[in-house]
């Protein structure tokens, strides 16, 4: 049986798409979710995707969103509308936070990405961390780590 790999860049050769990751398809749904200017439901969604999405595979993207902090979610009658918790640079930092919650050594894990840092980014976070120690309320205020 020839299963297509989803690696061709014309698609899997017998008519049907190559297969996106998981988190290309989560990046999309946040793409079209931030363009709706506020709460949308799953169909709303569905409909402006590029492609031909299950209903019930945007709601299993929208729900894994909503397991990671990354949308909020109202109830809508029997469904709910959906709305992203951050902009693309929050959703960002909540993706850099994840990761390094998963790891058992924060310093090192910590120590590495300060050194692969570009000088000017290296400033940036330096001008960032001497901010948030001047101004506790500041949101990139360090949380005790």
């Amino acid at each position: 049986m020839n299963r297509p790999t989803g690696t061709d860049e014309g698609g899997a050769g017998d008519g049907r798409l190559p297969r996106r990751g998981q988190g290309q398809l989560e990046s999309q749904v946040l793409t079209v979710l931030r363009s709706a200017g506020g709460p949308a439901t799953a169909g709303w969604v569905q409909e402006h995707l590029d492609g031909d999405l299950a209903y019930t595979t945007v709601i299993t993207i929208l729900s894994r969103l909503y397991a990671k902090k990354a949308v909020t979610r109202s109830r809508q009658g029997r469904s709910y509308s959906w709305t992203p918790a951050s902009d693309e640079a929050g959703l960002a930092a909540l993706r850099m936070r994840r990761v390094l919650d998963g790891e058992r050594d924060r310093e090192a894990v910590l120590a590495r990405f300060v050194s692969a840092l570009s000088p000017g980014d290296e400033a940036r976070l330096r001008a960032l961390l001497s901010r948030a120690a001047d101004d506790p309320g500041d949101p990139a205020a360090p949380e005790g780590r």
